[in-house]
């Protein structure tokens, strides 16, 4: 069922009248309607405006990019970064420009739809992936490109990435799309750059959505210089209009902010997860705030007690529904037992 708001679904949201708290959506450090982070996103607002329709090629331009895209490196632990105005936008960057290389492309299974191109084949799983992979190097002297999501459910990839370590690495490109993942996991929500770059693959490109962890309209590629220099002469990224400027700066000054969130979403994971009895009824990964099921009534019994979460199909309606329980920061620690004890009396 589709439910129209005519506010953002923040902790709660109302429909028609009726009340319900949210546990879905990707409002993870639930930034979207934080007041101390609304105050400074508006600062910034007043300082750079609402918008900048140039191209960041123009002969005048505003030095919060270059900033930002520092400050992600940084964060991250990336040579070099670009910001574009939407992750999905950045992917496409990623895979037209790789793909127009002659490289041979390989998605993996969950792959992000900001990665895809069309015609090219997706793998079910990643054993036969690789073994795609190393028939084509048998044969072939084009790279081959993997490219995939960061955060996978039914495969094993992260926290551990077991998935891709049997994988030729020192051979292949790995395009990683972590928008759910950066921002939310490892250390002031680096992401899964660093654990990426450990397994010693021959090249890794993360792109990602800022707006899931960071709560800001913008989308990043992470990598070495020569590779975001080659993006930056794109047609692409010359002709798309750019991230808004206050969303970037916003992004470095909220630094503080977004540490603290990460904090009480971790305690509403761990709580929510020591509080469920039937825990094994759920997909989930470890320090992760997404609890994935297939049971259809659950999602029925918990909006009769006035509760709703993510059940919808994605990303299209020939796929199949898609029912997650999210957690987020906003959540208080009632909310967060209030839910498990529904759970529990199933």
């Amino acid at each position: 069922m589709i439910y129209s708001v005519d506010t953002f679904p923040g902790r709660t949201i109302s429909v028609r009248g009726n009340s319900f708290l949210y546990f879905g959506g990707t409002s993870y450090l639930g930034l979207q309607t934080d007041t101390t982070f609304q105050e400074l996103f508006i600062q910034n607002l007043k300082k750079y405006g609402t918008n900048y329709g140039a191209s960041r090629k123009a002969n005048v331009q505003i030095t919060v990019f270059d900033e930002a895209e520092n400050h992600l490196a940084k964060l991250v632990g990336s040579e070099s970064c670009i910001t574009m105005s939407s992750g999905y936008l950045a992917g496409q960057l990623v895979a037209q420009t790789l793909n127009s290389s002659g490289n041979e492309f390989f998605y993996a299974p969950e792959s992000h739809s900001a990665l895809h191109i069309p015609s090219k084949k997706h793998f079910s799983s990643f054993r036969e992936l690789n073994k795609a992979v190393r028939k084509h190097l048998k044969k072939s002297k084009h790279i081959p490109v993997i490219l995939m999501d960061s955060i996978g459910i039914s495969e094993n990839i992260y926290p551990h990435f077991n998935a891709i370590k049997e994988l030729p690495l020192e051979k292949v490109i790995l395009v990683v799309d972590d928008s759910h993942g950066i921002g939310i996991i490892e250390k002031n929500g680096s992401g899964v750059y660093n654990s990426i770059k450990n397994l010693n693959p021959k090249e890794v490109l993360i792109s990602c959505s800022l707006g899931k962890g960071f709560g800001i309209q913008a989308g990043a590629i992470l990598g070495s210089k020569k590779r975001m220099e080659q993006f930056k002469n794109s047609a692409i990224y010359g002709g798309a209009s750019p991230a808004a400027p206050a969303a970037l700066a916003t992004l470095i000054e909220g630094a503080t902010l977004f540490k603290e969130k990460q904090k009480l979403l971790e305690e509403n994971i761990r709580l929510f997860s020591s509080s469920l009895k039937n825990l094994e009824a759920f997909n989930y990964l470890e320090n992760y705030p997404a609890f994935y099921f297939s049971n259809l009534e659950i999602a029925s019994f918990l909006e009769k007690n006035n509760i709703l979460i993510t059940n919808f199909k994605y990303p299209n309606e020939d796929a199949p529904v898609m029912s997650r329980i999210v957690l987020s920061a906003s959540h208080t620690k009632e909310d967060i037992k209030l839910l498990a004890q529904l759970l529990n009396s199933l």
